[in-house]
């Protein structure tokens, strides 16, 4: 796995927008560590966007579990933007899209925030949330289960 890792991290109105691209890995791992957690304690809703991802191992998915555990305690929440195949694979095959909300589009994690959360801007109205095969945000059981400490990192 030879592929750098970048991030980018942007803060909007309603939300933060870290942009991670290439290969999260044990050797990657600490540097996005680094930065979510920080993003994660700060109780705002956090979007992951990992479009730029081509491959994500076991190290990687710990860091973001540990992130939605640390958001949810924070008051905040982690949604992840996985437009990949490989990725959201990799999500499905450990059920950790059960914990984590997933979208296919930026425009999709936009549009699962938690209402009021997002402000688009002065005057505009609220989007409506698209239909599609990605859930919106975990149910009040599952952001408990997080404050608890059942999802670790």
């Amino acid at each position: 796995m030879d592929q750098a890792l970048t991030i980018g991290v942007r803060y909007h109105v309603g939300h933060v927008l870290i942009t991670v691209a290439g290969e999260i890995d044990i050797a990657t791992v600490p540097q996005l560590r680094g930065q979510l957690t920080l993003l994660a304690a700060g109780g705002r809703p956090v979007i992951a966007d990992l479009t730029g991802v081509t491959f994500i191992d076991a190290a990687g998915l710990g860091v973001l579990a540990g992130a939605a555990g640390k958001a949810a305690a924070s008051g905040g929440s982690l949604h992840v933007v996985a437009g990949q195949y490989q990725v959201r694979r990799v999500f499905a095959l450990t059920g950790l899209d059960g914990q984590i909300p997933l979208a296919g589009t930026l425009a999709e994690a936009l549009a699962a925030l938690p209402a009021g959360r997002d402000i688009r801007g002065i005057g505009q109205q609220p989007r409506a949330r698209p239909a599609g095969p990605w859930p919106g945000p975990p149910a009040a059981s599952t952001a408990t289960a997080c404050r608890s400490g059942e999802v670790t990192g």
